[in-house]
Formats: C-alpha cells, sequence, structure tokens
C-alpha cells in the first residue's frame, strides 16, 4: 500500500499540508487521525478548515464535547474526539455513520481507540513529533479505491 509522508518543521507548514488535503479530499471522505497527546491533530483539522474558507480559531478540540460540526465554509467538516470515550458503543451513540455518509469531510481524532467503528474506507493520518515545531505526517489509504488520492498527493 501506498503512502504519502509530509514533514513540516512549522505551524506554516503544517498550514500548507492543510491546503493540500483540503483540495484533495473529495466530500464524504473520512480520515481517521493517530498520534500522542499534543502531536498536532487537532492543528492539521484547523489548517484544513482555514483552507477550506473557515476564519480562523473557528475549529477548536472537540475533546469535551465529542463532536463539532462546521458548515460555513467550501464543504462541511465534521470532527470527532475519542480521547475521552469510555468504549466504541460510546462512539456509536453519537451516530458516526451519518457523518461518514454525509456530504463533507469527517477526522476523528484518537481513532485507534474506536477502529471497529470506521467505515469501510478511510484515510489515515499518523502524527508523529520530531521536535518541538517538527512533525510528520504519514497518510495511507485502507483501500484500493482511495488510493489514488494518495498519487495526487505525491505529485
Amino acid at each position: 500500500m501506498s503512502e504519502f509522508r509530509f514533514v513540516a518543521t512549522s505551524e506554516k507548514e503544517t498550514d500548507r499540508l492543510g491546503k493540500l488535503l483540503a483540495d484533495a479530499l473529495p466530500r464524504g471522505s473520512v480520515v481517521a487521525l493517530i498520534g500522542t497527546l499534543g502531536a498536532g491533530k487537532t492543528r492539521l483539522v484547523q489548517s484544513v478548515a482555514v483552507a477550506l474558507g473557515l476564519p480562523l480559531g473557528a475549529v477548536t478540540s472537540p475533546t469535551f464535547v465529542l463532536v463539532n460540526e462546521y458548515r460555513d465554509g467550501r464543504m462541511p467538516i465534521y470532527h470527532f474526539d475519542a480521547y475521552r470515550l469510555r468504549d466504541e458503543d460510546e462512539f456509536l451513540e453519537l451516530g458516526p455513520e451519518e457523518y461518514f455518509d454525509g456530504r463533507g469531510i469527517t477526522f476523528v481524532e484518537w481513532a485507534d481507540r474506536v477502529a471497529n467503528c470506521l467505515p469501510v474506507e478511510y484515510f489515515t493520518i499518523a502524527i508523529e513529533v520530531l521536535g518541538p515545531t517538527e512533525r510528520e505526517f504519514v497518510v495511507t489509504a485502507n483501500s484500493a479505491a482511495l488510493e489514488s488520492l494518495l498519487k495526487l498527493l505525491n505529485q
């Protein structure tokens, strides 16, 4: 399976990745975000949101509300956070299937905690902290149908 790797040494470079993703991800995309606390999961979603036309600062971490919806950009963003959930049943109670089947992009932070609840096809972005401002983002697709996006990003 192919992948797309991106190393950001600053938030400005994370914004550049956000723009690439905003331009490439089709409606209905589900993105599983994996990374430690402070890795930059929410920051990446903010970058995508700004690239889709939302004002800077509009996207906040959904840690305590579990899901945020942003509809004021070129396409809706649905932003889940599974960090505080007890189990997958609690995630399913949020009705993620409606969002997965929606017309926007769905981001799931801490997606490894609810992996069995994700749709058949989704992208994974694993974020590794390399330094105080440096992050490596590794984008993979779990199906051949989504591989074309990775080829587009690698160009």
